[in-house]
């Protein structure tokens, strides 16, 4: 059975495909759809199918998706234009005969009160029309968005958010992977929702005790509005509309919308969560 992943040179595709080929997926099975093919030279030398094609490009997807009996759709990273990129994929994959697509949403899309669940919800409402056996993959928040500039908050001594005394149930990226890798190679996933979250619930209090910790230098929380948040985000150099994103996430997680108790997660990858002290661990300039 021939298995597509969209985004498959992305952070997550990577993993996904990693997550395929661990659990014995053969990879002459899997079709690696992505934009640059000379980024993929590292999957096509393990014997995995590369195929170009951009969200934007309805032929090239169809062609891309030609002989897949299963899609992993990945969300686009172009907040404001994911539902009709995502629109995009799931046509051409209708027009391609893929039997099953699994998708990459967030928690809770359908009541969420995240700006960046709008188009998540707009899609899973794309996909139950389209008549295509789904399931729905609502990841939560990566510990790995507190690492990309983890080297910056350990200098400063501070880690910024909005979130108040929210909980966000994070997970690292490669649990995530590894959950998505299960259902595409699992049968009777057609209409399955998936809230996936981590096993720590924890306050940005608490991750910025976890990051002083692991740097063996005290990190503080400051709680600032989402408006103050945002501000800081855009005058570190984050495009205003990231930034803005970003901290109505934060101002999501005071209000639990980043927070699950599901047991998901757990239950699709058999273990625990990542522990965020492991993430951290993995990320310079952490001590050990």
């Amino acid at each position: 059975m021939t298995i597509a992943i969209t985004g498959a040179t992305g952070h997550l595709g990577r993993l996904v495909v990693e997550s395929l080929l661990a659990r014995g997926a053969d990879a002459g099975d899997l079709v690696a759809v992505v934009r640059d093919p000379a980024k993929a030279a590292d999957l096509a030398a393990k014997g995995v199918q590369v195929r170009a094609a951009d969200y934007t490009d309805r032929e090239a997807l169809e062609s891309a998706l030609t002989g897949a009996a299963k899609l992993l759709l990945i969300s686009s990273s172009e907040v404001g234009q994911r539902l009709p990129q995502h629109t995009n994929v799931i046509e051409a994959a209708t027009t391609a005969g893929v039997a099953f697509i699994a998708y990459t949403s967030v928690l809770d899309a359908a009541n969420s009160v995240l700006t960046l669940a709008q188009e998540h919800k707009a899609t899973e409402e794309v996909l139950a029309a389209s008549g295509i056996e789904h399931a729905l993959l609502r990841n939560g928040w990566y510990w790995e968005n507190y690492t990309t500039d983890l080297a910056g908050t350990i200098e400063r001594g501070m880690l910024a958010g909005a979130a108040g005394d929210g909980r966000v149930a994070a997970a690292a990226r490669a649990d995530y992977a590894e959950a998505a890798a299960v259902v595409l190679l699992s049968d009777g996933q057609a209409g399955k929702v998936y809230e996936l979250g981590g096993d720590e619930r924890l306050t940005l209090a608490e991750l910025a005790a976890k990051i002083s910790d692991a740097a063996g230098k005290t990190v503080v929380y400051q709680d600032l509005s989402e408006d103050q948040f945002g501000a800081a985000l855009e005058s570190a150099g984050l495009p205003a509309v990231y930034a803005g994103m970003l901290a109505n996430s934060d101002a999501g997680i005071k209000v639990g919308a980043l927070d699950t108790t599901s047991g998901d997660l757990q239950m699709l990858i058999g273990r625990s969560s990542t522990p965020v002290a492991e993430v951290l661990r993995r990320s310079a300039p952490v001590r050990g």
